[in-house]
């Protein structure tokens, strides 16, 4: 009887499943509420039922599979809160699921992948973009996907998937230069396939985009003149000449807290969790030092912090594009990898360390780190919104 009760816990993707679920239990637990369309959701929403209607999108500065999966969604579940936010939920948990695929790829133990993927479950960023109907949720599952293909050196189908990831916002094709860093400074292996890949992006993205449109105007669009027609449209919203009372410079994200908010009770706070947001800066250079060493999962997570992060520091300076603070929403997953592995090395250390003092602050740092992650979770989430979701702690 022990061995059956047990059995369940030593399948490595246990841990995960109960993740999956619990995320899905709290998305659709708030999923209607609120009844009404969260800041961006007004947008594409409303686009979506233009669509839906026939005429077609309103939205040309972004390509338009992004806009389809909340076509579907109202489609299937109506219009309302479900429909809106059905598909950003389902992306949202598969995302998790191919983060912990990417740890495991980059050689980091069980345990420093449950340690990064329950960070990445439970960031409040990571939550509530997946709890709305915006299009960041579908770059960044497509983005994981590609990274996962990579890093199993299926390099054609990772350039496909890629040019699918720009397909639901340009900004997704900045996932090449973070694969092309990585490629350039650790790999360098199968240079054809790579090429390839490389070239199958461009190609996927051009061939497809007039599918896409076709679905949403009715007619095949020259691809060429979309993509004008998107840059011209984003180039022109800049710090000169938009009043956003939220926009923000990249470097501001990772100096000091920044809080863009997009409804209040329940609140849905644009907001990197606290315990992650104050440790960016240390646990990159906590990762430069792991990838100095050789650490496989360091080497790739700098190369992805340079190319979904650093790179908006130039881009800003030089062309003075607005931006906001949950443009670092692709690149949290880094920091979760980092807080990961230096989780697991203190773990280590009360393993091997049977008594003594630095055995038992190893064990207070974190599992202090952890209730205290949770905590600021429970305080920004959409979900203490709730009384239920109170309930246990005020009998306590």
């Amino acid at each position: 009887m022990k061995r059956l009760i047990q059995r369940p816990f030593r399948w490595e993707y246990t841990w995960l499943c109960l993740l999956v679920l619990l995320t899905l239990a709290m998305h659709f637990a708030i999923v209607n509420s609120p009844g009404e369309l969260i800041l961006d959701e007004l947008h594409y929403v409303t686009d979506a039922r233009s669509i839906i209607h026939g005429d077609g999108s309103a939205r040309a500065e972004h390509p338009s599979l992004g806009k389809l999966f909340i076509v579907s969604g109202i489609k299937v579940f109506g219009d309302n809160p479900l429909g809106w936010r059905f598909f950003p939920i389902i992306f949202g948990v598969a995302s998790i699921v191919f983060f912990y695929f990417i740890c495991r790829r980059l050689a980091m133990s069980r345990e420093a992948a449950y340690f990064a993927t329950f960070l990445l479950t439970l960031e409040n960023m990571t939550f509530v973009q997946a709890s709305v109907a915006m299009l960041d949720v579908f770059t960044l599952t497509f983005m994981l996907a590609c990274f996962w293909l990579y890093l199993r050196g299926s390099y054609l189908l990772a350039g496909v998937v890629a040019g699918l990831c720009a397909q639901t916002k340009l900004t997704g094709i900045l996932i090449v230069l973070a694969i092309l860093i990585h490629w350039l400074i650790v790999r360098r292996d199968r240079r054809w396939f790579f090429a390839g890949a490389v070239l199958l992006v461009p190609i996927t993205f051009l061939e497809l985009m007039p599918l896409f449109d076709y679905f949403i105007y009715g007619y095949p669009t020259n691809p060429i003149e979309r993509i004008k027609t998107m840059l011209s449209l984003s180039s022109g919203l800049t710090f000169v000449s938009a009043a956003h009372p939220y926009m923000s410079r990249p470097w501001i994200w990772v100096l000091r807290p920044d809080i863009m908010p997009y409804w209040y009770q329940p609140n849905y706070l644009s907001a990197i969790s606290f315990s992650v947001m104050v440790l960016i800066i240390p646990t990159v250079i906590y990762l430069i030092f792991k990838a100095v060493r050789g650490n496989a999962a360091g080497l790739f997570a700098i190369s992805w912090f340079a190319g979904t992060y650093l790179v908006w520091i130039p881009l800003s300076i030089i062309t003075n594009r607005i931006s906001f603070v949950y443009y670092f929403y692709p690149t949290v997953g880094v920091i979760c990898i980092g807080l990961g592995l230096g989780l697991s090395q203190l773990t280590g250390l009360w393993r091997t360390r049977k008594t003594g003092k630095l055995r038992w602050l190893a064990i207070s740092v974190v599992t202090g780190y952890l209730v205290i992650h949770v905590a600021i979770f429970a305080i920004l989430s959409p979900l203490s919104g709730f009384p239920w979701f109170w309930v246990p702690f005020l009998h306590t």
